[in-house]
Order: structure tokens, then sequence, then C-alpha cells
């Protein structure tokens, strides 16, 4: 079994591409267990953020895995799996360990260095574990990204600025509004980005007024930031007294449509507002860009000014915290590396010793039919001398079975004692990997279906 990241990004796939990705709660369900019931997945987590829908999973082969993963993801975006080819990065074993650790870090995110794909991560990962579709393979890695997202954040310099799309997005409502302290803001949407949104505009001083589906929801995350609570049907009157909108819903449609905008900027035709839609699939009528007097910040907008890094040109994070961040992830694969392959070499070393174990018992009962009259002492000092020899002959083996296992392409190793010792090996299984190995050793770029990961 070997770990698979396939998904669509911010970095490889235009925004309006991503929302044919968007998926919530009840269809991350369904792509889980999709995934699952397929014929090459045995385990699956789906990370789905406004910024990517990635799934990372544990399959039995790299084609199969890839063609089954693709398959799902081709079904919720609503297209087929040749024309989203081109924007799906594929990942295998170290690169997607190193892809995951990496975007736990927020070393992947649209605002580099941000914490919040970290919780996202967190509660994905809750889910697949809910829902059953994680097991001993994916249950390690998935706590182990957690806790290097966790060390790359306190032990490097890569969230000192504490950036994040909202700080972001609210910066840019600053560039054109000036201050927000004092200033009328309007939250929509009571969920995670809500709630950041409403605390970081409470930090910068704004008058916050939270509005939601569930009212109960907007009731405590406005008290929370000592704001107030707004009901939807009063949205129009709420636009018209804002400086700023954040709309950051879960909805699946248009939420804030270009007539409601128009008529609240009718009576107040002197007075600017700043339009944030940080959600995914977009709350806010593209025709809202168009009218006088608002300024539309989108995801697709702070997608157009990441910097050749493909990073936001705003991140404030220094170039020696991203590498001492690159370094700690580097050596964090090593590690899971060698804890999963040392995992998978465990049953042929147990095979192994089970198989020597048998063929003692064998000689001894055949011994003991042969010379029914030895005495039980010496049939004893037998049994102990055949014993330690083939300990010591499988001693060196298996320890250096184990300590190879800690080296890329350690597993083989453990494929060539079992094809040895007669313990039985997969063919196809052994097939599947040279040929992958083959293809990693020419161009690891190929991994991607239509150009580099």
């Amino acid at each position: 079994m070997s770990l698979l990241a396939v998904g669509v990004s911010h970095q490889t796939a235009p925004v309006a591409l991503l929302e044919q990705f968007a998926m919530g709660a009840d269809d991350t369900v369904k792509a889980l267990h999709e995934l699952v019931g397929s014929d090459h997945v045995s385990e699956a987590i789906v990370l789905a953020t406004c910024n990517r829908v990635e799934v990372f999973a544990e399959v039995d082969r790299f084609h199969g895995g890839v063609a089954d993963v693709s398959r799902v993801l081709s079904r919720q975006a609503g297209a087929t799996v040749e024309e989203l080819s081109p924007y799906v990065t594929v990942h295998y074993e170290d690169q997607a360990v190193a892809h995951l650790f990496t975007v736990a870090a927020g070393l992947d995110s649209m605002v580099v260095g941000e914490t919040q794909v970290l919780g996202q991560l967190r509660n994905a990962y809750a889910l697949a574990r809910e829902q059953g579709t994680v097991g001993r393979a994916m249950h390690p890695v998935a706590q182990h990204a957690l806790r290097v997202g966790k060390r790359v954040h306190s032990e490097t310099g890569i969230d000192k600025a504490g950036a994040s799309l909202v700080s972001v997005s609210l910066d840019r409502a600053e560039e054109r509004i000036g201050s927000l302290a004092g200033r009328p803001v309007l939250v929509v949407g009571a969920g995670s980005m809500g709630a950041l949104s409403a605390a970081t505009l409470a930090r910068r001083g704004a008058a916050v007024t939270v509005s939601s589906r569930t009212p109960e929801h907007a009731e405590r995350l406005a008290t929370s930031v000592e704001g107030r609570a707004a009901d939807l049907a009063d949205l129009p009157a709420e636009i018209a007294a804002a400086d700023v909108l954040v709309t950051c819903t879960g909805a699946r449609g248009i939420v804030i449509g270009t007539e409601v905008v128009a008529r609240a900027m009718a009576t107040r035709p002197d007075r600017p507002v700043v339009v944030i839609d940080l959600a995914l699939p977009r709350d806010v009528d593209p025709g809202v860009a168009a009218l006088p007097g608002v300024h539309v910040v989108d995801l697709a907008l702070l997608q157009g000014e990441r910097g050749a890094d493909g990073h936001a040109s705003a991140s404030p994070v220094a170039a020696d915290d991203v590498a001492a961040a690159h370094a700690l992830i580097e050596a964090e694969t090593a590690l899971l590396r060698a804890e999963r392959q040392a995992a998978a070499v465990a049953p042929t070393v147990s095979a192994l010793r089970s198989q020597a174990a048998e063929v003692v018992d064998a000689e001894l009962l055949r011994l003991s039919a042969r010379l029914p009259d030895l005495d039980a002492r010496a049939r004893a000092e037998v049994a102990r001398t055949v014993r330690r020899v083939v300990d010591k002959l499988l001693h060196e083996p298996t320890v250096r079975v184990k300590e190879l296992a800690s080296a890329p392409g350690g597993v083989d190793y453990a494929d060539a004692l079992r094809a040895l010792f007669g313990l039985g090996i997969d063919a196809e299984v052994v097939s599947e990997r040279t040929n992958l190995a083959e293809a990693v050793t020419v161009d690891p770029d190929d991994l991607r279906p239509g150009g580099a990961s």
C-alpha cells in the first residue's frame, strides 16, 4: 500500500474552476465513501477549502489509485477527467507526504504562513475518522502532518505576521477607504471563516455586525466580538449602512445580488464600499464589481496578486523562515518514510520467523519419531541448539532488512527476502512498483498529468 495525493488548488487552477469543485459537508462525506468503495483506494481524507480540494489516499496501485480518485473529483466538478487533467496535481509516497506537510504548514497557501489550513486539515481528518475512511496506514500520516504544522509555526517565524486571507483582504480594504477603526462592517456568514473575519475586524477596531442563515450562530459570534447580530431579511439596509461587507457563507449560489447592492449604494452615493468575498463558490454576483463606488476583493483578485513564488505578493514571511520550514518538513518526511517502511517490512520479518519456527518444530517432531528413546534432557538440549542456530542465521538478514527499510527503496529488500525464502510474493505489485520507480527516475514531474507537480 502507498500514499497518494491528487487534487486541485489555487497554485494550478483558476478560481472559476475551483468553484466547480466546491464541497459542502454532505459532498465530502459522499466523496469519502465513494473513494474507499473504489477498486484501489483503501483509506482516504478529503481536504476541501476555499483554495483547494485534495484527496490523500492509501492505494494498492499507483495508476489505479489515480484513476479512482480522478473519477471522484471529476464527478464533483461536473467535468471529464481529460478536461481536468491540466489542472490536477499528483504526488506519490514521499512526494505526497512532503506535500501534505507543506500544506499543513501553510507553505502552499495563497498567503504563505497562514494557520487556518491547519485547522481545516484537523477537521478533514476528524471527519474521515468519523466516517471510518482512515485506518492503520493513514492515522499516523495525518497525525504526523498535524504535528509538523504545529512545529513549523512554533519553531520558525513563518507566522510572525499572522497573515491570512482575511487580514490580506482587510489590508486591501484599508488601502481603499483608510483605517477600519470605528467603521461599520457587515460580516455575512458565521462559520469558521466568518468567525475569523469578525475577530480580525474587532482587533482592528471596527464596529462589527454579523448576519447568518442561523440567527443563533450570528448572535453568538456577534456577542464574542462585542458587535451586534442582524437578520438576513435586513441585508439591504445593513449593506447600505456598512463601509465594508465581508461575506463567507457555505451557500452554493449567489447570496449578494447586484440589485441589492445597487439599491444600497443609491442611498449613499458619496460613500464607497468595499465588498470582500471569501466564499467558494462565490457569494457575490460578479456584476457588483461594475457598480459605481463599489470595490470588490475576492479570491480571484488575491490569486492574481501572487508573486513569482506562487504566493501572495503581500506575504510578510522572510525567506529564511520559509527555508527553515522546508528544512523541517524535509527532515520530518524522512522520519515518516522510515516509520512507514519499517512497518511495511514488519510482516515479512514476522513471516520469516514464523516459517523458521514451523520448520524447526517439524524437524524436532521428526527427530522424536526417529529416536523415540532419546531422554528428555537430551531432547531439550537438541531443541535449544537447533533454535539457536536458526536464530543466528536469521538475525543478520532481519536486522539488515529493518535498517535498509529506512532508506529509499527499502521495501525492495523485504521483497527480495520474501522471494529468497519462499514467503510468497505478489508479482503484480512488484511490477507496479518497478514501473513507477522507473517513471520517477526518468522525470518526477511526470507524476502530475499534464505538467509539473
